[in-house]
């Protein structure tokens, strides 16, 4: 059994569009593992640390996709306080955002991002980051566990 394919990702995106574009990607290119969605910072946070209507689940993710531009706590306190945290600094955390700002990018980095991806504007373009996504981090990386 691959464990890589039943790795938990989360997805913290606030846009109704764009996670559905991310759905159909990941069909699309045979991504078929478990995803958790939170609408936004705060529900991320008490999902990663088991709080409010997250206190009984105790799972952690393999990898979180975020959004930087969130409602109530953006993404950017998102990344720092899981890469602050000793157990959870070490889940990859994919920025996938609209900005292509330098200043988001060397932030981003710099709070310990694992990549930096532009949301491409397309479907297409969204399927392909999506199908390189998987290449790399469920096909060639070596995740935790």
């Amino acid at each position: 059994m691959n464990t890589k394919s039943n790795q938990l990702i989360l997805i913290v995106e606030d846009s109704e569009e764009d996670y559905e574009t991310l759905e159909r990607a990941f069909r699309k290119s045979g991504l078929a593992n478990p995803v958790i969605r939170c609408c936004d910072g705060d529900e991320a946070l008490d999902f990663l640390f088991h709080r409010n209507e997250f206190a009984h689940d105790q799972r952690l993710p393999g990898m979180i996709l975020l959004d930087l531009n969130l409602p109530g706590t953006d993404g950017y306190e998102v990344l720092e306080k899981v890469k602050m945290d000793k157990n959870l600094r070490s889940i990859p955390v994919i920025v996938l955002t609209c900005s292509s700002d330098p200043g988001d990018i060397s932030r981003c980095y710099a709070s310990g991002a694992n990549t930096y991806i532009q949301k491409p504007v397309s479907f297409e373009g969204f399927l392909q980051a999506i199908q390189r996504l998987k290449e790399y981090w469920f096909e060639i990386a070596i995740l935790p566990r």
